[in-house]
């Protein structure tokens, strides 16, 4: 077991450095990654329209989700370094019925999300050139690029498209936030926790809190870590930076979009779609108020959120699912080394997984989406949450984790926030089913 004392002896020969490192700047990237994957086009179009609809009422809603995704982020990088061991080992350690959830998650989820990210990556690249293609084969060459980059590419090069990508996402919000000139006292005011006077304003403020900024990714977090090379504890304090840095990046994204929803579309009394269609509206709206250029600069971020989306998907996810089969195949401990050894990323799961993000969906993109598996997607989507709250905390509070980390006061009551707040959400995403017209 790694050594947990901070002793800074020099190490063994053969054994892992786990001296504290000191945190610093240059050390961050699995969190640029997870901000980049988890704030995808329809986390910003649900900013968006909360801006249009509240104005700036539910900033404070849009911060505290942050910070809620940040103790989700934590616990589960806390639990590869503390224990050296993978996520889906601790999983696997609770019993067979995680094993069973994840297997038709991965699948099903993979099969319709994989339809999704092509199609939103598609869309910005179809306004920007409307006479080149139509968006299914924009979205089919977005699959494509995505498979042909992650299957070649390990996780070093990955990471650092993923940091100019997030660069291009970063300077584009916060350009439309100050052009569209935010009142910043009402800002402030946005701060308060009021709710809006309005009908379900606790279940859409509750929405906004736990819809921003990932949902699988967050479990994948703890691999791309591992990716990175931190496999012990002496990487404790630099992973606590990256979070943070990730969901402080999270949250501009998040309130730049707000900003421009309360002032460009709740001041007109303008409303757009749900979905990665409103982000086209809303490039036409910019287009009318302030110019081409601006539109189509919005345009470009608009794809980098997409393709960052997209391509985070297919690397972590494919890291978790050929996880998932090491374990299914060899049936021994599933360690951190293996994964920053890029074993995983070249394995056949891993491609294999690739695969099926990519190729099976396009029949989506043509074909339009099965209704009965949008249903069971919409499940199993927000079942996923509450397993994975629920789960780090029964591994974190165990003797699965050393005693120096396991969770202390402040984390318990914010996985158990994250857990009962993703649980009110997903029984409100089972009731509204249309259960009677699945039979």
């Amino acid at each position: 077991m790694a050594d947990t004392t901070g002793n800074t002896a020099a190490p063994s020969a053969g054994e892992a450095d786990s001296r504290p490192r000191k945190s610093s700047w240059r050390y961050i990237g699995p969190g640029i990654v997870v901000a980049a994957t988890g704030v995808g086009a329809g986390d910003l179009v649900a900013t968006l329209i909360a801006g249009s609809n509240f104005g700036y009422t539910l900033l404070w809603a849009a911060v505290i989700g942050c910070l809620v995704k940040i103790s989700l982020a934590e616990a589960a990088g806390r639990w590869h370094l503390s224990t050296g061991r993978t996520l889906f080992e601790g999983w696997a350690s609770l019993g067979r019925w995680t094993t069973y959830f994840f297997a038709v998650y991965v699948v099903i989820w993979g099969f319709v999300y994989g339809a999704a990210a092509m199609s939103s990556s598609g869309l910005p690249l179809q306004a920007l050139f409307p006479d080149v293609m139509d968006l299914e084969w924009w979205g089919v060459a977005c699959g494509l690029v995505g498979l042909v980059f992650v299957w070649f590419n390990k996780y070093a090069v990955f990471e650092k498209v993923m940091t100019v990508l997030v660069g291009v996402m970063f300077v584009v919000t916060v350009y439309l936030a100050v052009r569209v000139t935010p009142n910043l006292p009402d800002a402030f005011a946005g701060l308060l926790p009021v709710l809006p006077d309005e009908k379900d304003s606790i279940l859409n403020t509750l929405g906004l809190i736990g819809g921003v900024g990932g949902t699988i990714t967050l479990a994948a977090y703890g691999y791309w870590v591992n990716a990175k090379g931190w496999t012990n504890t002496g990487w404790m304090k630099v992973m606590r930076l990256d979070n943070r840095v990730a969901y402080a990046t999270t949250g501009v994204f998040v309130i730049a979009m707000l900003f421009v929803g309360a002032e460009l579309l709740h001041s007109a009394n303008i409303a757009i779609a749900s979905g990665d269609k409103g982000l086209i509206q809303l490039g036409d709206i910019l287009a009318d108020e302030y110019g081409t250029a601006t539109a189509k600069f919005f345009l470009i971020g608009f794809f980098a959120t997409s393709f960052t989306s997209l391509i985070g998907v297919w690397h972590g996810v494919s890291l978790m699912f050929a996880d998932f089969v090491a374990r299914y195949r060899e049936r021994g401990e599933l360690k951190g080394e293996e994964v920053a050894s890029g074993e995983r990323e070249r394995s056949w799961p891993f491609r294999a997984y690739l695969l099926w993000l990519t190729f099976p969906p396009i029949v989506l993109l043509f074909q339009g989406e099965p209704f009965r598996l949008i249903i069971v997607y919409g499940v199993l989507g927000a079942a996923f949450m509450p397993f994975l709250a629920g789960t780090l905390m029964w591994l974190l509070n165990s003797s699965r984790t050393p005693r120096e980390w396991r969770n202390g006061r402040v984390s318990n009551v914010m996985l158990t926030i994250a857990g009962l707040l993703f649980l009110v959400l997903c029984v409100k995403q089972i009731w509204d089913q249309p259960w009677s017209e699945f039979f």
